[in-house]
């Protein structure tokens, strides 16, 4: 399988994934599951990032890695905005696993300050504001040179979204790529057995 499961303690990474919760634009969970995976190109992106931010003294929390196309179907339906989300029906590079979204953590464990919060979809997430604070800038500058040190592009509208530069040369992914009984998405309900 192309896919990698990125858990603690194999991962120093922090695993905070929004859409498994109903704190994201839906108000309710889209994911089943909380599991976090990525291609292992990406993960071996993933490996080198963390290698820098170890280094700096910073660790990643990571709100979204691979979402299936089912997931980014329920968003789309939910906000068709192509200005903060891929039209599924070109793909999202989150469901060809090769995107993370990320912020830095410091060494007591909180998340930098980035001026907003992850999938605030308005002009302030974009990369570059010059109207969030100085230290929110600071920060945001900080994790784009980490993660493009790491070889990771970005999206220039959302200070949190990283991808690989080759995004599209990457297949879309369902949930069905996943192994058995390791999916993200509801299951549908077994059968009622008839007696």
């Amino acid at each position: 399988m192309d896919l990698v499961e990125i858990k603690p303690p194999e991962w120093d990474v922090e695993i905070e994934l929004a859409y498994a919760t109903a704190n994201n634009i839906t108000g309710k969970p889209i994911y089943a599951y909380p599991r976090c995976y990525l291609h292992r190109d990406a993960a071996d992106a993933l490996a080198r990032a963390i290698e820098l931010a170890r280094a700096l003294g910073y660790r990643f929390k990571i709100f979204d890695a691979f979402r299936p196309s089912e997931a980014q179907w329920a968003l789309w339906k939910k906000d068709p905005n192509p200005e903060f989300l891929a039209d599924p029906r070109r793909g999202s590079p989150h469901s060809r696993g090769v995107a993370v979204d990320v912020t830095l953590l410091d060494t007591a464990g909180r998340e930098l300050e980035m001026g907003t919060g992850f999938d605030e979809f308005r002009p302030i997430a974009h990369h570059a504001r010059t109207d969030v604070s100085v230290e929110a800038q600071r920060n945001r500058a900080i994790l784009l040179g980490i993660m493009t040190a790491a070889h990771w592009d970005f999206y220039r509208n959302e200070w949190w979204h990283y991808q690989l530069f080759n995004s599209r040369n990457y297949p879309v992914y369902s949930d069905s790529a996943l192994p058995p009984g390791r999916e993200l998405m509801p299951r549908p309900l077994d059968p009622i057995p008839v007696e």
